[in-house]
């Protein structure tokens, strides 16, 4: 991947904040962003704060029995729960595994994956021969979110066919390769799609490795940033978090998770502010409320 070269290019004009992976020298084609570009120079994110409780103990979701939770979310629920990031673009989804209930809010809007093209990658991988080694990797790469990790995946395993592949197989009508092919943090997603793809591998024999794997997810990635965010820390929950700047000034933060073996949820936000400071609150407010309309204890 080119970041070294672009972060080189791109010091004589903006102090980029530290442990700010995949990063690209220009807005994406679906730009989205809605306010001016400010960097806030001095917002490096913040890895020093106690570590969750990330135990995988069932939750505490009041509306169980085989009626649907997410049939509390109106639509008027589902709009002020996205509205909860008001700093940020946010697509929500959220999909009851047991019934196939859904409730999205920009729901079909496209994002930049960042890392959470891992997840998609690895369930291609996964359903082909491996070594030990790849098995690590993968491992590596769900969990502690590792890029390096991610780098030799998407060399070894074709990373642009198998975007596809996966896309074809689990029905996710938004998401494609990116058009630059080094660049996985590109690889487009929508929140819909990620929750199909959460139905897509509970059904799968990928299940079990893929659970595992995010259920081993630690608060500190292997770059040292802080992934302790939106549904990462949940008690009963497993996600896939990403992150990523991008030039000139914004901030994706992504959660995507299965929340007590029953609803899959998928929160992506952009903030155009430069700052990974208000993109964490953005998140976390927007997960905090959805939370509460599942009547998840976090």
């Amino acid at each position: 991947m080119r970041w070294a070269l672009i972060l080189f290019l791109a010091a004589a004009v903006y102090v980029v904040p530290d442990a700010a992976p995949c990063l690209a020298h220009a807005k994406p084609s679906t730009d989205i962003s809605r306010g001016p570009d400010v960097l806030d120079t001095g917002d490096s994110p913040d890895i020093s704060h106690t570590a969750p409780d990330i135990s995988h103990t069932s939750p505490d979701i009041s509306d169980t029995g085989s009626r649907s939770a997410v049939s509390n979310i109106s639509p008027t629920d589902i709009s002020n729960i996205a509205a909860a990031g008001v700093a940020s673009d946010v697509g929500v989804a959220v999909l009851d595994l047991d019934t196939g209930q859904a409730v999205s809010q920009h729901g079909d809007q496209p994002f930049y994956s960042a890392s959470l093209s891992k997840l998609i990658l690895a369930v291609d991988a996964l359903q082909q021969p491996l070594s030990d080694d790849d098995q690590d990797l993968i491992h590596r790469a769900l969990s502690v979110s590792d890029d390096n990790a991610m780098d030799v995946l998407w060399t070894r395993f074709d990373g642009m066919d198998a975007i596809g592949h996966v896309a074809t197989a689990a029905g996710l009508t938004g998401t494609h390769a990116p058009e630059d092919p080094s660049q996985w943090g590109e690889v487009v997603i929508t929140a819909n799609d990620m929750v199909r793809l959460y139905q897509y591998i509970l059904g799968s024999p990928v299940r079990d490795t893929i659970v595992a794997a995010l259920s081993s997810a630690t608060p500190t990635a292997a770059d040292g940033f802080n992934q302790a965010f939106g549904l990462l820390g949940v008690t009963g929950a497993y996600a896939k978090q990403g992150w990523m700047y991008y030039l000139p000034s914004d901030v994706y933060l992504h959660s995507a998770g299965v929340l007590g073996n029953r609803y899959a949820v998928a929160v992506l936000t952009t903030s155009p502010t430069g700052s990974w400071t208000t993109a964490r609150q953005s998140i976390n407010a927007v997960s905090t409320a959805l939370l509460a309309k599942l009547g998840v204890n976090g």
